[in-house]
């Protein structure tokens, strides 16, 4: 008996002192414990679990190397060699690093507005939110003004972003540069976009400090990814006050290609006959309008997207001749547009993408002005301020566009892009006037190279820096341009962003006819932002400095002396759940700006800047009636306006002031008569719109005499613009998204 005490005693002994015991402590990056972290030696079933405190321990009996392994939901998988047994008590601590993933982690968003990535719920306008908006008309650049930053022009079109001219905004469809975005329009009346918001998926309006990626807009980016394979293959059809189309997409079974097409024709020949304008339009406004497109989807789940688009206008109308009292003006314009745009995006393995770009465009206007008397005949005074308005332009933009972006992801969200494009543009004009001819041609290569890398520290912490470098052989000018943005997570959809950038612009065509001795004009920004978002709320509030740089001046010779700045602060909230069924979004900015460009004789406001802008929109959808409400109102302080005559190697202010204040209120309605009807074939909405229900009097400046003795308000065609349109589609049930509007 004795004996086998003894025996069981000296095997427990050797067990104990085979036994290693490994213990230790989990922390984080930040020096936190971390609670029911596993602990595991790998290939064995030995391990623990870390306690309130992040401490660990347990005994194996294995003999040899071991990998030991330490995970956390959220971190990095931590391991360590180790071998068994130590010659003494074994103590391992691990630091776990946080797991970066796209859902958790900072977004660098400074200076910009992105609409269409739900999965990071940093959606701030969806497209329907650009349809639906009231007093927009399903324009991008009309729903884009009530952001923060925007100024609300109505004589130009465009897009004046933070104290920057219209020509300071670039838009760009799948990375290429769009050259000719807008309609063509006359002086004091602006025309509409020419893209329908239901081609893009993903809208990002950047006021500033945007990526190295993009180039030639000294103030703004408004960014275009368009939609990839439709769910469905859809028919529509729409007929309206202004306008009737009709077109298709076409699926493949496989669902791994489609193409499509469509067509507009566009008379505003009736309307006008309602709706009276202070214009005498002796050609009434007529457009056609086509576009087409195909997709593929390739093997490795890329995408190769064409889209291309045509138009052609013509329209005549007579103004009032300010220097006269019995003769007008009488303009003639004929437009013709074709855009073309091709893209394939690949992936090529090991965490490489490719995207290409290619894109063509010409656009080609004609345009004849002459002062005629009241018989309409065209007349010549022998007064050279009167009779120069008599001439005929023909103006012809080319552009060819090649663009290589190849991007490399490596652990976690961390990336560099680098790549090149390049430019061909070939603008050809030609001005007839009663005493000469006077003809430009301005071809050139335009080459950018650029690179930029995406950084993630931790999901709390991120960086993007890059670089772009530009030639133009038209100046034969060079430029590198080095860009930074920061991003720090504060708490729970809260961030704080930073960004810095210099920015450059080749000077306006208009200008180069006079001289192709210029450099670029070059903006340097300053943004510092602050951002709350949640599915259900969006705070943004961002102050920016932004300072000019060898603007062009044009008085008394062409040279780039000019000069300014702007800077300002922008408040933005969204709410989505205060108030049951109802969204609505308030923006307000406020902006300082002055800068001596163009003839200015120092610096000063300039006049299509105002210091405060707001704007409200709601959108309220009442399934009871089967009808969505969307109001908007917009709010402007009066923007300065100036009467500058030459006089000496300067020009002198003859007359200033500031313009009224700016008020609009937009409403639509849309009525789904099918709501609620089971396995619908189709989809009908019925749009009403009016813009200036108020009938408030805008007055955007004035326009003055030769001797400026006489001015007079700069108004819109109409007070008011009415709308009422039905629009159809079949195979593609899109009711719910008009009941939901992304709420």
């Amino acid at each position: 008996m004795i004996n086998q005490i003894y025996i069981i005693f000296l095997l427990t002994t050797i067990t104990a002192n085979s036994q290693t015991k490994i213990y230790g402590i989990i922390k984080d990056h930040k020096g936190h414990v971390l609670t029911n972290a596993t602990i595991t030696l790998k290939g064995t079933y030995d391990g623990a679990v870390s306690d309130p405190l992040g401490k660990y321990s347990f005994t194996t009996l294995e003999k040899g190397a071991y990998w030991i392994e330490a995970k956390s939901v959220g971190y990095r998988t931590e391991t360590q060699k180790i071998i068994l047994p130590p010659k003494d008590l074994l103590q391992l601590n691990f630091t776990l690093k946080e797991e970066i993933t796209e859902l958790k982690a900072v977004m660098v968003t400074a200076g910009s507005f992105a609409a269409g990535d739900k999965k990071r719920a940093s959606t701030v306008l969806s497209n329907l939110d650009i349809l639906t908006t009231g007093g927009a008309n399903g324009d991008i650049t009309a729903a884009v003004k009530t952001l923060p930053g925007a100024q609300q022009i109505g004589e130009q079109e465009g897009l004046f972003v933070r104290g920057g001219a219209g020509y300071e905004t670039k838009q760009f469809i799948d990375g290429t540069v769009v050259n000719n975005p807008y309609f063509t329009s006359i002086t004091d009346i602006a025309s509409r976009g020419r893209f329908s918001p239901n081609l893009f998926k993903g809208t990002i309006f950047s006021t500033g400090g945007y990526s190295a990626l993009y180039g030639q807009a000294l103030s703004s980016a408004l960014i275009l990814e368009s939609i990839d394979l439709p769910e469905k293959s859809e028919a529509n059809a729409s007929i309206s006050s202004v306008f009737i189309g009709g077109g298709f997409q076409q699926l493949a079974k496989n669902k791994r290609s489609s193409w499509g097409t469509n067509y507009g024709y566009i008379n505003l020949l009736l309307y006008y006959g309602i709706v009276k304008q202070k214009f005498d339009n002796f050609i009434y406004p007529e457009y056609h309008t086509a576009d087409a497109n195909f997709r593929i989807k390739t093997k490795t789940g890329g995408m190769i997207k064409y889209y291309t688009t045509f138009s052609y206008g013509y329209f005549g109308l007579r103004t009032p001749n300010i220097d006269s009292s019995d003769l007008n003006n009488a303009f003639e314009v004929k437009n013709i547009n074709w855009y073309n745009n091709l893209s394939w995006r690949e992936y090529l393995g090991n965490g490489w993408k490719m995207n290409v770009g290619l894109n063509f465009s010409t656009n080609t206007d004609k345009i004849t002005e002459q002062v005629e008397n009241k018989n309409n005949t065209t007349v010549y005074t022998g007064k050279v301020y009167i009779d120069s308005l008599n001439f005929k332009l023909h103006n012809q933009q080319n552009l060819s566009q090649l663009k290589l972006v190849f991007e490399k992801k490596f652990s976690g969200l961390n990336a560099i892009r680098f790549g090149a494009e390049h430019w061909y543009a070939f603008n050809k004009s030609s001005i007839n006037t009663p005493t000469a001819t006077f003809n430009y041609l301005l071809p050139d290569h335009f080459t950018a190279a650029f690179a930029e890398t995406d950084l993630y520290v931790t999901n709390d912490i991120a960086i993007n820096s890059g670089i772009r470098a530009e030639y133009s052989s038209l100046i034969n000018k060079f430029n590198v341009a080095p860009r930074v943005s920061f991003a720090y997570k504060t708490g729970k959809d809260a961030q704080m962003s930073f960004a810095y950038g210099i920015f450059y612009q080749k000077p306006e065509l208009i200008e180069l006819q006079f001289s192709t001795n210029l450099n670029y004009t070059k903006a340097t920004h300053y943004i510092l932002n602050y951002q709350k978002i949640n599915k259900d709320y969006t705070f943004r509030i961002e102050a920016y400095y932004k300072k000019y740089n060898d603007l062009v001046k044009t008085y008394p010779t062409y040279n780039n002396s000019g000069n300014g700045y702007a800077q300002g602060i922008e408040l933005f909230w969204r709410d989505k759940k205060t108030f049951k069924g109802l969204d609505y979004w308030i923006s307000y900015s406020y902006l300082d700006t002055k800068r001596n460009f163009q003839y200015y004789p120092t610096q000063l406001q300039p006049s299509f800047a105002t210091p405060h802008t707001i704007s409200i929109v709601t959108k309220k959808f009442i399934t009871s009636i089967k009808t969505g409400f969307n109001f908007t109102y917009t709010y402007a302080t009066g923007r300065p306006y100036y009467f500058m005559y030459p006089n000496g190697n300067k020009y002198s202010i003859g007359d200033e002031g500031t313009t009224p204040s700016y008020n609009n209120l937009g409403f639509s309605l849309n009525y789904l008569p099918k709501l609620g009807k089971q396995k619908a074939k189709s989809f009908i909405v019925v749009v009403a719109s009016i813009t200036n229900a108020l009938n408030s009097n805008q007055i955007y400046g004035y326009q003055y005499s030769y001797n400026g003795l006489k001015k007079q308000s700069i108004t819109p065609p109409a007070q008011q613009f009415f709308f009422l349109g039905i629009f159809l589609s079949w195979g593609v049930d899109r009711t719910q998204d008009a009941i939901n509007n992304n709420l």
